[in-house]
């Protein structure tokens, strides 16, 4: 029994066949189809090391560190941390949204960080094959000269009686001079100059990684404190005598510098006349220091704005500086319960200064219970004859009508709660102000002045005011690392900018007729006159050694020298020189 065959079961025909492997339809297949994943993995690596997502995540960079330019940002010392409190208080609405967003941790924050992490890898991705690039080329010759010298856009040529070899050896020695990578080989001389472009571009990207790490590295092995001190009082570079301090991983309280310093005295003065009166001229702070925690040997030394004083591997700035009222308190038994300077942190440009007076041991009060005294109010460096019009403010920041207003309480200040307390603030919950003529007792002070404490209180003199300066002592090991890293990555972009990629070659030939053909030809990788410039210097040079026959009437001499013309030639490629070129107008061919 015969068995009929389908058109489906046909063998497909040879031009069948043919058309398939031409058609760009997808082809089933029962294997897997795309990149796969190591395919993936490879795109990914080419995307993240390119160029320009190198430049998107330096623009994400920047516009990341907005926000820590604008917000208050935590771990920056305890004003920095007293700021961010009282922004939240004021923005109750976006500030949950804001820290859930990390904004006041923009630095320590999970996506500012994942930007600079890919930066990194983006950067060293791209310095990596650029640099074995460059270096390869470093290695090779220049590119030998074209055929067709005269499809360069400078091109010069004449007529001389000099022996060919001689004229190439010449011209090898001149370019060499000039400092030129110059070869001569096959009767031409190929030199090439400006790779300090790459060079510059190359210092440029090493650089700003550099400048990268030494600011990660700052952020991860750095630590600043903060310390006021009155003038004549000294402290130990110990935690327990700082006032506040914010360590990072790699450095914390056991990594502080030993040494101690002390104030011996601080020094302002302030413009007095003129449009600028008021204006700072001078901050000094006079101050003794030792390396260790000795301070039986010290040594002096200054302290100023800007010009920071350096201990160890840390540095102490000046970053601020107010008055410390001299007060006496003594109880209705005439007993002294404080004596002290107590420093009143300033408000205004002009030095007006709040402060709190905090009597703890202050004994039994009128009453015959426990009680304790706080006094707050304003130190005038400058006061004015009155407060009717403007209230207790400081007319200017120097010492010249130094006046002391206060307000009592007495009370429990909250010592004893088990919270910390800030020293500049007055807890008032449990205390209760003093009245006096059925107001809240106030009073104005100049030095040497008491008061007279209501309900029997006792007394309270004062008795004269020091300065203070508040210090910032910073350990950053990696400012010098980027601040290097800086100035070469701006050196490397004006190199990278300013320097030309040329290459210039240079033939001589025997001609036909008797004499050698000289061809010079240059070629930029910009639109620069700086090429046909050195090609002249150089032709004018090389007639020393191969001067310029002078055969106007011999009509093989003008069809020498005369370049073809072509109008429909492409432009050269700087990285191809064989590669044809359009012919340069009259005026930029020299012929001699």
């Amino acid at each position: 029994m015969s068995k009929t065959t389908t058109e489906a079961e046909q063998p497909p025909a040879p031009e069948d066949t043919a058309a398939e492997r031409l058609s760009t339809a997808p082809v089933e297949s029962d294997g897997p189809t795309g990149i796969g994943v190591i395919g993936w993995l490879r795109w990914t690596w080419r995307q993240l090391t390119s160029m320009r997502v190198a430049l998107i995540l330096l623009f994400l960079l920047s516009l990341a560190a907005i926000p820590g330019s604008l917000l208050p940002q935590n771990g920056q010392g305890s004003q920095a941390a007293l700021k961010v409190t009282a922004w939240k208080a004021q923005h109750t609405t976006v500030a949950p949204v804001y820290e859930k967003l990390q904004l006041f941790d923009v630095y320590s924050s999970v996506w500012f960080s994942a930007i600079y992490i890919l930066l990194f890898v983006s950067l060293a991705g791209c310095i990596v094959p650029r640099t074995w690039q460059f270096v390869g080329v470093l290695r090779s010759r220049p590119p030998a000269a074209p055929s067709n010298l005269t499809r360069m856009p400078v091109y010069a040529a004449w007529r001389t009686g000099a022996d060919a070899e001689a004229v190439n050896t010449a011209a090898h020695r001149l370019l060499r001079r000039r400092g030129f990578r110059a070869h001569l080989s096959g009767g031409s001389v190929a030199a090439e100059k400006g790779y300090l472009r790459e060079v510059g571009n190359l210092l440029f990207h090493l650089s700003l990684f550099a400048l990268l790490g030494g600011f990660a590295w700052a952020s991860l092995a750095s630590g600043t404190a903060g310390k006021l001190m009155i003038e004549g009082e000294g402290y130990a570079n110990t935690i327990t005598q700082l006032d506040d301090f914010d360590g990072t991983p790699f450095y914390g309280t056991d990594d502080l510098d030993p040494f101690y310093l002390k104030l011996d005295s601080f020094t302002a003065r302030f413009q007095a006349t003129g449009s600028q009166v008021g204006a700072a001229r001078q901050f000094t702070a006079n101050v003794q220091y030792s390396t260790g925690s000795d301070p039986t040997k010290t040594k002096p030394g200054k302290i100023e704005v800007n010009h920071p004083l350096e201990i160890g591997g840390s540095k102490v700035y000046l970053i601020g500086h107010g008055f410390a009222p001299v007060v006496t308190v003594r109880n209705a038994k005439g007993e002294v319960v404080y004596h002290g300077a107590t420093p009143f942190l300033p408000q205004d440009a002009n030095q007006t200064s709040t402060g709190v007076v905090k009597v703890s041991d202050y004994g039994t009060g009128p009453d015959g219970k426990k009680t304790q005294l706080g006094f707050t109010g304003n130190f005038l460096p400058t006061a004015p004859d009155s407060f009717e019009r403007t209230g207790p403010i400081s007319l200017f920041p120097d010492d010249a009508n130094p006046m002391l207003v206060l307000n009592v309480w007495a009370g429990d200040l909250g010592n004893d709660a088990g919270r910390p307390q800030n020293i500049y603030q007055l807890e008032t919950r449990k205390m209760t102000q003093l009245m006096q003529d059925g107001q809240p007792a106030r009073v104005r002070l100049k030095p040497g002045q008491g008061w007279d404490l209501p309900d029997g209180y006792g007394t309270l003199t004062f008795d004269g005011y020091k300065r203070f300066a508040s210090f910032n002592i910073s350990h950053r090991p990696g400012n010098e690392v980027a601040l290097t890293g800086g100035v070469l990555a701006i050196l490397g972009l004006i190199g990278s900018l300013f320097i030309q990629r040329r290459r210039i070659w240079v033939r001589a030939v025997v001609l036909p007729g008797g004499g050698t053909q000289v061809e010079l030809a240059g070629l930029s990788r910009s639109e620069s006159a700086k090429i046909a410039e050195e090609l002249a210097e150089l032709a004018v040079d090389l007639q020393d050694d191969a001067p310029a026959t002078d055969d106007e009437d011999d009509p093989s001499t003008d069809e020498a020298l005369e370049p073809p013309t072509t109008d429909d030639d492409p432009s050269p490629d700087p990285e191809a020189p064989d590669a044809p070129a359009e012919p340069a107008p009259a005026d930029q061919n020299s012929k001699e």
